[in-house]
């Protein structure tokens, strides 16, 4: 009898199973939450009054719970508050693949698709907290150095979490795949890989004098891939 334990993962259904390509699946957490982790920028989809939506947002994870925000007047987040039915998604470009064949053409990228109810954060408390997070999460502790956001501004601002009931990870990371007797055929294929890099920073020009960059920006360093620096951000802010 086997001792080892099944690392944890997201269950399967109709819902969230793979169906095309469904070897490029993957349901642990660990992979999903890591190309979670990984991005900044998310596209949230719901359905009003029968008419579909797609929205970008900033977001964040806390465990097996996501939190994104908006506008208190945003039609998204008032249609999102009480349960209603939502899938996030996020998607990282790797590289555009040309093969010898139209068809055969394609892009390595890491995909996630994130089913839930979406519900409004309404205790006063567990707003400012996530407030709070919205910005510590991409830098650790930045907020206690801030001016305080004002009543009015947590009231303008709306926040929205969901819990993760179901999720799938798509991942093709093959690079060029031709048909086998294709390979022979005088024409040019390549992978071309795709990276985001953070640039300079480029300081505000109206900075008093003296205020210089502090070193909770560190892991935002010209040069380096942006989700390496999400990844260390997220892992120091819930540490």
């Amino acid at each position: 009898m086997s001792d080892a334990v099944e690392a944890p993962a997201y269950p399967v259904d109709q819902v969230n199973r793979v169906k095309r390509l469904h070897e490029r699946a993957r349901y642990d957490h660990e992979t999903v939450h890591r190309i979670l982790d990984s991005a900044a920028l998310c596209h949230v989809s719901y359905v009003i009054d029968g008419q579909p939506y797609c929205t970008p947002t900033l977001f964040w994870r806390e465990g097996t719970r996501l939190y994104w925000h908006g506008s208190s007047a945003s039609r998204m987040l008032r249609n999102l508050s009480d349960g209603e039915p939502a899938c996030l998604t996020v998607a990282h470009l790797d590289s555009l693949v040309m093969a010898r064949c139209g068809f055969n053409h394609s892009a390595d990228y890491r995909a996630v698709m994130c089913f839930g109810q979406a519900r409004l954060v309404t205790d006063p408390e567990e707003k400012v907290r996530a407030l709070t997070m919205m910005v510590d999460r991409f830098f650790p502790n930045r907020t206690a150095g801030l001016r305080q956001s004002t009543t009015q501004e947590i009231k303008a601002t709306a926040v929205v979490w969901m819990e993760i009931e179901r999720a799938s990870a798509k991942i093709r990371a093959k690079g060029v795949g031709d048909d086998e007797e294709d390979y022979a055929l005088p024409i040019y294929a390549e992978r071309l890989p795709v990276r985001t890099v953070l640039g300079e920073p480029e300081p505000c020009p109206r900075l008093v004098a003296g205020v210089e960059r502090g070193a909770d920006l560190d892991a935002y360093r010209p040069g380096r891939l942006l989700e390496e620096a999400l990844r260390e951000a997220h892992a120091e802010a819930y540490r």
